[in-house]
């Protein structure tokens, strides 16, 4: 028997097997344990799409975004990051979109006010049409809801003095009329303020001028014309600015003509020795009057609260003399006019 060798023998090294599914040459086995490997998913196309509507219009923006979601979900696709940050920029797009348009809104409400409280109160100089178009002040027949609810909401601008709002809610109607007198340095001013007409509007003068608001301001326009003869008081500001913080409503004659009826627009006479309330617009009275001294053409658009008596007239009569500081029709009195106090008799 022939000796083993001296180191033993090596074990016979098997074949290397070859075949399909196999590495290497002949196809060795891949190593045990590790799947196959999957093929690299697509990017969903939508969640591209949202990112790019995001910057474009938002509404798709987040449509698209929705969708790509959903579908991402289901097909296992890619541009999950996408889809979200799509839907992150298009809901901020919106937000903003939404804060921007209620500004603007609330910047041109803004501005149109302003645009009404900086304006001064004037009735306009003319009225255009010949004389046979101007009709008369209508006849005044009270509504139910006379002096019902007077209210007297803030302006965007301050008040040109301080003072209190006027009561609010009901107001009496009676006594009919209220005496009152402007004390000038040209003299006194009597007035009957028309308490049955236009209550609220004569409950806004008497607490004005309880509050001593129309004390030491100047009649700041006087105004000759050949269809408009009126002096004009009321603003602290002296500039036919000013007033009082708020405003309220027409009455008497406006509320006697449905609210789009065009006789608005059309000029009536208001008599010597009126008393009305100047203002920009239907709805904006604020402390700002003036007294007819001659028959002047105006819209039915001026609130009617009281006469002027025969002596205030004179006083009147005699600062319309004076003529206007510039020499024209409408503009500051030669004779500086300036209210003392507003007592009520």
């Amino acid at each position: 028997m022939p000796p083993p060798p001296p180191y033993g023998e090596y074990p016979a090294i098997p074949p290397e097997p070859v075949g399909p599914g196999y590495y290497g040459y002949g196809g060795a086995p891949g190593p045990p344990g590790y799947p196959p490997p999957y093929p690299r998913p697509t990017t969903n196309g939508l969640a591209i799409a949202s990112l790019i509507c995001a910057f474009l219009f938002f509404p798709l923006g987040i449509v698209f975004g929705h969708m790509s979601l959903s579908q991402i979900r289901k097909n296992h696709e890619g541009g999950h990051g996408l889809a979200i940050a799509g839907l992150v920029i298009s809901y901020a797009v919106a937000v903003l979109t939404v804060f921007a348009v209620i500004g603007t809104f609330v910047f041109a409400a803004f501005i149109v006010q302003l645009a009404h409280d900086f304006e001064g109160r004037y009735p306009p100089t003319t009225i255009a049409g010949p004389p046979s178009s101007v009709g008369t002040l209508p006849p005044f027949t009270p509504s139910a809801t006379l002096g019902a609810n007077c209210q007297y909401p803030a302006t965007t601008k301050k008040g040109s003095k301080p003072v209190n709002t006027p009561r609010t809610g009901r107001v009496p109607t009676t006594p009919e009329t209220v005496d009152a007198t402007i004390v000038t340095n040209e003299g006194a001013i009597g007035l009957s303020l028309d308490n049955g007409k236009s209550p609220c509007t004569v409950n806004n003068f008497v607490s004005l001028a309880q509050q001593g608001f129309f004390d030491e301001t100047t009649c700041h326009r006087l105004t000759t014309s050949s269809t408009l003869g009126v002096l004009q008081c009321g603003d602290p500001a002296g500039d036919g600015n000013g007033g009082p913080g708020y405003r309220f409503p027409n009455e008497y004659p406006t509320n006697q003509y449905r609210l789009a009826d065009p006789a608005l627009e059309a000029p009536v006479v208001y008599p010597r020795g009126t008393l009305a309330m100047a203002n920009t617009g239907q709805g904006t009275n604020g402390s700002q009057f003036f007294l007819v001294y001659q028959d002047s053409q105006l819209p039915p658009t001026y609130t009617v609260f009281g006469t002027v008596d025969e002596t205030g007239l004179a006083v009147v009569d005699e600062i319309a003399a004076g003529g206007v500081q510039d020499g024209s029709d409408d503009g500051r009195p030669t004779k500086a006019v300036t209210i003392e106090s507003v007592r009520l008799d």
